[in-house]
């Protein structure tokens, strides 16, 4: 049962002007109705789903008009007044479909007026010069070319016209965005109107190919001319890489389409685009009109990714079946496989490899049709033998694990079509027997199972040569993927390929066998395994199994379940399960749940016919493993109809279960809990719903009076009775004291209620919640606040929030009033989940029509303004209020912590309050706020506060030991770091504390007496009030964290000022709140404090106000602001390099907050833009990884170090960061052999990042795990460049190792090669294509394998095995050994031996070598 939302269709209405109202007024008839009335009547109507069924009514009523009426200026005034409304709707909008379905009905006498009309409103259209409003006319002009007659007509009648207005737009637009040059929202606007012009002038020449025929072969024509201008325009933008690759891709398609188009002879096209791809272009053949409009492609080299959308551009655009470009087109089909093969080794940027392995899918569709009219050599030439299937089968071997889903995906079907190419190739032979076949079988089978890929192509195999052939190879297969699916990221397909199998397999047994005799087989093949593994297997098997297994299973064959049924009720009593195993009782809930789930049973039935007890539910639903409980409880509330009625058992037996299970320890079950709870209370409202129908209908009810069911209003009050005993059960478990898991299933249920069961007007409900409330309960729900947990506090409040009225209602005045000052007082406690309390008690209460007077007026002077504006909403008069009275307390308190920040910490740490303030402007309603000028005195009056905290707390966290700033000791070291420490923070504090270093006993002494002095401050902890010597052991901690929380809140609040308050895009004052000054001045204090900040928790929360900031400067439309995130990134990477010795950048800590602030400027670049930001700080990066020469500081590489590690591990980066990981590996490794240990620990931590983020994160505790590895081949052909560097390196490594005098001389790099090379393993798909070769590794891992390092030894007999050939090992395993010396060798080194000897176990150990 799958709950989706209903959702509801909105249609803007058209309006039509005044001139046009009183138009059609003449024209209409108040006593009969014509078609000018029924328009007038349409235009005044304000619902557009309305305007539709009008429209609707056009045609019937023109086509009943005689021959005539084509001469009626009423006619003629209407087809104007729709050619018009045509026009000017938007292209989203229904409304014009609607229209220009109705019009392509027009009778024929009324064609030549409505074309009149519409040629005349289309050439208004095409005046229009305003570039911003091109793109309306091009949607037009595309709605016109799509299935409407009629606009093609009158596009066909002003040809030359629209040829004109899409060669000037293309222009003009190009031009625009030259000038926007920066601007990147306006840039992305005019590329998306580039893109819709581009596929205009190609429909415009494929819908309309007449016209321009027609015209073309006069070479002087204006036709001519401006189809030569468009070609030229496409491509400059295909060569232009400063545009979105989308408008690339299409000039690619519109190229190749524009030549189609003009090139004669038609046969000699594809010689022309083969010449062009491989760059052998000769000028003397080729027409001078191609050569002046795409010169820029005939002469010198094209960028790769050029040559990919031509590739593509002829793969779309040209006609590929029928053999009807013959021998030019086989040959160009060839060109264009071995041009993408080339590339393949070349694109590695992610947007490229998706577009190139979309492209080869295109081009295997291509070849298909091809090869069904094609010659014998082509057919030769693409056999599965070939070499250019061969080279395909390895770009599907090296990228079917690629990261990106799309690739993954594009892999499978390159396959599936080749599969398809070679079966053309050999029809008439017997497919099943085909050596082709058979041998990928071998090679896929001998695979490992965590290998993805080897799950989609199996499948694909399995559909050409049937299941039972494979079966033939090896029974056991089902088994071992039903043993591979306790892995969840291989469940998905695993139960793919188990579908794909045992579909085929009962295909043919059903084609092969008459009677049903087979059945008992497939069974024993596909349903036996599964209910061993069911009854026995561990928890997540089996989990894995019943979500993605169970339900194909049972949509293949719905009669199994009976079978499964009957097995598992013979054990179930006697195989109960335990903690850790279903047992049959598991397995038998779990295959009902599924089954009842996808409408497979009905539960009343086997109820009913006694195949499952209610005894046995209730074992179930208390059973000691969780997640028989949960498949007890889906057998009850999932159905495959939403609105199928609920019966008294199964609520007897939902009471029962909550009674019981409430108290979950486990997250995850309590979720599920919630889940399947909903689900049920859904079905409750849901067939609710349908018996109040049923009840209405008294013709159904005298119907349902006469048969055995139960009345409906019985059945509703059962559900009334039932959802009232479970809210009560749900109140009792919130009693105070109770359980943390008890308290989230309590709230979370009664959230899904209160949800599920809101009542709209008219409408009747069988329950509502409000009725169940009573002051206890509310009291009940306020105290949760109180809980340590926030996700407690978070469902208490979202359910007060829904029952707002009937609280409020329940309370009085003087229960307000203590609940106010209990938040008051809580915001400011020295307790930090405290002011977390506070902050959603005000935010609870502001919602009360009469806070300001009960509790405010006491606390604020009142402003009668507000009282006057009835308009202003409750919300917002008592958050405004409340904020007020937050901030004068805390600015209060700011002014106290500069005489003593000690007696602020212990006394009124300021970041409750400011908490509170955050909370209490994110649940504002900020987009229609009606007191404007208050809250723009507010915001700055915040901003304001913001910087006097933040000077008052960051000398603390900026120290260089923020950890420990006061002394604990009177030494004298103690006291010279201390007054090291003052010096560098000059601390706002005036009070002597922090001049000079004194005794503990003396400090506390002077604490205590000011602490006496100061008599206002009452609420002083009860710490500072108690023992001494107790007060001052955690004095450095409270200073810290009140520090540190402060700086955190501080970050929070004004991120959310930057992010939730408009911003004002002109300086004159207008809507927004606040200020492009006070935007850029937060942005300084954000640069500020990350880059001066030491202590994490100051940085980490300063990093998520400052993303706030940086987002909402990338969306903004100020130029000025927009430009600002390049500028600081430019400035910061500038300082880094500089190495001043006056810079305050912070060199240890692993450079404290600079990852963090760059990583905030980087997430602010749209992923799917150019990202040149990235590109341009990844070049700076790498260059200063890089090892500087002896002279220079190491500052700037360990930064860099540093930056790079956190940019690597940065999941918003995505895989555009994945074309700088082969240089990362680079400079990790090189920075390794540093003399200095800054830059080793920092290369250590890139190094660390950059195998988790190429080799995936580790989920298991074996080391040599084949899940977080590669194949040889296919980690070079991802990164290519790493081939030469790590060869390079371990030569430099063997040679260090092999010097007889210094033996024991270890190079640094050693390790990190290894662990790499270690990381690969071999494939038995590893063919001979790829054109690099493993076997210059060899000799240097054999000879790593001598290091006196036992652990050296090792990895290096691991690392050797991907690099030795399947079919060499036999012969390397041989020379390993002969290389063995003798007993009478004089000089035996064990070493050597040892190493040589776990070499030759790896190549024996490694399974798949063997196979």
């Amino acid at each position: 049962m799958v709950l989706k939302k209903k959702k509801e269709i909105q249609v803007d209405a058209f309006l039509l002007d005044q001139q046009q109202l009183e138009k059609l007024q003449r024209f209409s008839k108040a006593q009969e109705q014509n078609l000018a009335s029924l328009l007038l009547h349409c235009a005044q109507l304000s619902n557009g789903i309305q305007q539709i069924q009008c429209i609707k009514q056009i045609m019937p009523l023109i086509s009943k008009m005689d021959q005539n009426s084509a001469c009626d200026p009423m006619v003629k005034a209407c087809l104007d007044i729709l050619g018009e409304t045509y026009f000017a709707l938007g292209v989203k909008n229904p409304l014009k479909k609607v229209l220009a379905s109705s019009l392509n009905g027009l009778p024929e006498q009324f064609m030549t007026l409505a074309i009149q009309s519409f040629v005349s409103c289309l050439k208004e259209e095409l005046k229009t010069t305003d570039i911003y409003l091109y793109r309306k006319v091009l949607d037009n002009l595309a709605s016109c070319m799509e299935d409407f007659s009629l606009g093609r007509a009158s596009i066909k009648n002003l040809f030359e016209e629209v040829l004109q207005f899409l060669q000037k737009s293309l222009l003009d637009i190009q031009e625009e965005n030259r000038q926007n040059h920066g601007n990147r929202i306006v840039q992305t606007q005019l590329m998306h109107d580039l893109l819709i012009a581009i596929k205009v002038s190609m429909m415009l020449v494929q819908k309309l190919q007449e016209n321009i025929q027609g015209n073309l072969w006069r070479h002087e024509s204006f036709v001519w001319q401006s189809m030569c201008s468009l070609l030229k325009s496409s491509t400059n933008f295909l060569m232009d890489e400063t545009l979105l690759q989308t408008v690339q891709t299409t000039s690619g398609l519109a190229v190749i389409l524009f030549t189609k188009a003009m090139y004669e002879p038609v046969e000699e096209l594809p010689s022309l685009v083969s010449d062009l791809l491989l760059g052998s272009m000769k000028h003397t053949g080729v027409p001078a009109w191609f050569v002046s409009s795409c010169g820029i492609l005939c002469t010198g080299e094209l960028p790769d990714s050029v040559l990919l959308f031509l590739c593509h551009g002829a793969l779309a655009m040209l006609e590929w079946k029928n053999g009807s470009m013959g021998e030019n087109g086989e040959k160009l089909l060839l060109d264009i496989v071995s041009v993408l093969l080339s590339l393949s080794s070349e694109l590695k940027e992610s947007s490229m490899a998706t577009s190139l392995s979309r492209i080869f899918a295109i081009w295997t569709s291509s070849a298909l049709a091809a090869l069904v009219s094609g010659s014998p050599d082509l057919k030769v030439k693409l056999n599965g033998n070939s070499d250019i299937i061969g080279k395909l089968l390895e770009y599907i071997y090296t990228h079917w694990e690629h990261p990106l889903d799309a690739v993954r995906h594009q892999t499978k079907l390159i396959f599936k079509n080749l599969l398809q190419i070679h079966r053309t190739t050999i029809t008439g032979s017997n497919e099943k027997s085909d050596p082709f076949f058979a041998k990928l079988i071998k090679h896929l089978l001998s695979l490992e199972w965590h290998v993805k890929g080897k799950y989609a192509s199996l499948g694909c195999l399995v559909e050409c040569v049937g299941t039972e052939n494979i079966l033939q190879l090896d029974k056991t297969i089902p088994v071992q993927i039903l043993d591979v699916m306790n892995d969840q990221s291989l469940a998905p397909y695993a139960s793919d390929l188990l579908e794909t199998m045992f579909t085929n397999h009962k295909t043919h047994f059903t084609l092969s066998f008459q009677e049903t005799t087979w059945i008992n087989q497939w069974h024993d093949i596909w349903v036996s395994p599964l209910l061993v593994i069911l009854c026995e297997g561990n928890h997540d098997q089996t989990t894995y199994i019943i979500d993605y297994y169970l339900p194909k299973l049972l949509k293949c064959s719905p009669d199994s379940l009976s079978y499964m049924i009957r097995i598992l009720q013979a054990s179930a009593d006697a195989n109960l399960g335990s903690r850790s195993t279903r047992g049959a009782l598991g397995a038998l809930m779990a295959c009902l749940r599924t089954a009842r789930a996808h409408g497979h049973l009905e539960l009343s039935n086997i109820m009913s016919n006694g195949l499952v007890s209610t005894e046995c539910i209730k074992q179930g639903l208390v059973h000691q493993h969780n997640q028989v409980c949960i498949d007890a409880l889906g057998l009850l509330c999932e159905t495959h109809r939403s609105t199928e009625i609920v019966s008294m058992e199964e609520m007897q037996l939902i009471q029962f279960f909550i009674t019981y299970n409430l108290n979950s320890q486990s997250p995850s079950v309590r979720q599920q809990i919630c889940s399947l709870l909903r689900k049920l209370f859904c079905r409750i409202q849901e067939s609710s719903q349908v018996l109040y129908k049923l009840q209405q209908n008294k013709t159904n009810q005298e119907l349902l009076e006469n048969s055995t069911e139960k009345h409906p209003l019985g059945i509703l009050q059962q559900y009334k009775d039932f959802m009232s005993s479970v809210c009560d059960r749900l109140f009792e478990a919130l009693f105070p004291g109770s359980s943390h898991p008890t308290r989230f299933s309590a709230l979370s249920i009664l959230g899904s209620i209160a949800e599920i069961f809101y009542v709209p007007k008219g409408q009747a409900q069988v329950f509502q919640l409000n009725q169940e409330i009573n002051s206890a309960r509310v009291q009940t729900l306020i105290q949760c606040f109180a809980s340590t947990f926030e996700e407690v506090k978070v469902l208490a409040f979202g359910l007060l929030m829904k029952l707002r009225d009937v609280a409020f209602n329940l309370q009085d005045s003087e229960d307000l009033d203590l609940l106010f000052q209990a938040a008051m007082d809580l915001s400011t406690s020295t307790k930090p989940y405290d002011c977390v309390t506070a902050s959603y008690l005000l935010n609870f209460l502001v919602h009360h029509k009469e806070l300001h007077h009960i509790c405010l007026g006491k606390w604020v002077e009142h402003n009668p303004q507000m009282d006057e504006s009835t308009s202003v909403s409750t919300v917002e008069k008592n958050t405004l209020t409340v904020i007020k009275l937050l901030l004068v307390n805390v600015e209060e308190e700011i002014f106290q912590a500069k005489k003593s920040l000690l007696q602020a910490a212990a006394s009124f740490p300021m970041y409750g309050r400011v908490h509170c303030i955050t909370g209490a402007l994110q649940q504002l309603p900020l987009n229609n706020l009606t007191l404007i000028a208050e809250w723009k005195e507010m915001v700055a009056r915040l901003i304001l506060m913001s910087y006097k905290l933040s000077a008052v707390v960051s000398p603390v966290v900026q120290s260089s030991s923020p950890e420990g700033l006061i002394p604990m000791d009177s030494d004298s070291e103690s006291t010279g770091r201390l007054q090291m420490i003052l010096h560098e923070i000059q601390p706002q504090d005036t009070n002597d504390y922090f001049m000079q270093a004194k005794t503990l006993k003396e400090h506390c002494k002077v604490e205590s007496e000011k602490l006496a002095d100061h008599r206002p401050l009452e609420n002083i902890c009860t710490e500072m009030r108690g023992k001494e010597r107790q007060t001052c052991d955690v004095t450095a901690q409270m200073v810290l964290v009140c520090c540190w929380r402060s700086m955190k809140e501080v970050s929070l609040l004004l991120g959310t000022l930057c992010k939730l308050l408009p911003s004002q895009a002109a300086p004159e004052p207008s809507g927004g709140l606040i200020t492009v000054e006070q935007v850029k001045n937060i942005g300084e204090y954000f640069k500020h404090h990350l880059l001066q900040s030491r202590h994490r928790g100051a940085f980490e929360l300063a990093y998520a106000g400052f993303v706030q900031l940086t987002g909402m400067l990338s969306r903004c439309n100020n130029e000025s602001l927009h430009k600002m995130p390049e500028q600081w990134l430019s400035s910061v990477l500038e300082e880094i390099k500089s190495c001043d010795p006056s810079s305050t950048l912070c060199a240890t800590r692993r450079s404290a907050g600079i990852p963090f602030y760059i990583q905030a400027l980087l997430a602010s670049e749209p992923k799917k833009s150019k990202t040149d930001l990235l590109k341009m700080t990844m070049e700076e990066l790498m260059s200063l990884a890089a090892p500087a020469n002896e002279s220079s500081s190491v500052i700037p590489q360990v930064h860099a170090l540093n930056i790079l590690r956190a940019l690597f591990r940065d999941t918003h980066l995505g895989e555009n960061i994945m074309p700088y990981v082969a240089d990362g590996i680079q400079a990790a490794i090189l920075g390794f052999m540093s003399p200095v240990w800054a830059v080793r620990n920092s290369s250590t931590l890139l190094f660390s990042a950059l195998i988790t983020r190429i080799f995936g994160v580790k989920r298991g505790k074996d080391e040599n795990s084949k899940k977080n590895r590669m194949t040889g081949r296919e980690f070079f052909s991802r990164f290519p460049s790493l081939y030469p560097f790590l060869l390079k390196q371990l030569e430099v490594v063997t040679n260090t190792l092999n010097s007889e005098a210094e033996e024991l001389k270890i190079h640094p790099s050693l390790f990190l090669l290894l662990l790499i090379l270690g990381r690969l393993y071999p494939s038995p798909m590893d063919g001979t294509y790829s054109a690099l070769s493993m076997a210059p590794f060899v000799p240097f891992i054999i000879r790593c394998g001598h290091s006196p390092v036992y652990r050296s030894r090792e990895m290096s007999g691991r690392a050797l095995v991907p690099f030795v050939m399947v079919n060499e090992v036999p012969r390397t395993v041989q020379s390993l050994l002969e290389g063995l010396p003798d007993s009478t060798s004089p000089c035996i080194r064990q070493n050597n031996i040892h190493g040589t000897l776990l070499q030759a176990q790896s190549l024996f150990g490694d399974q798949s070598c063997l196979s």
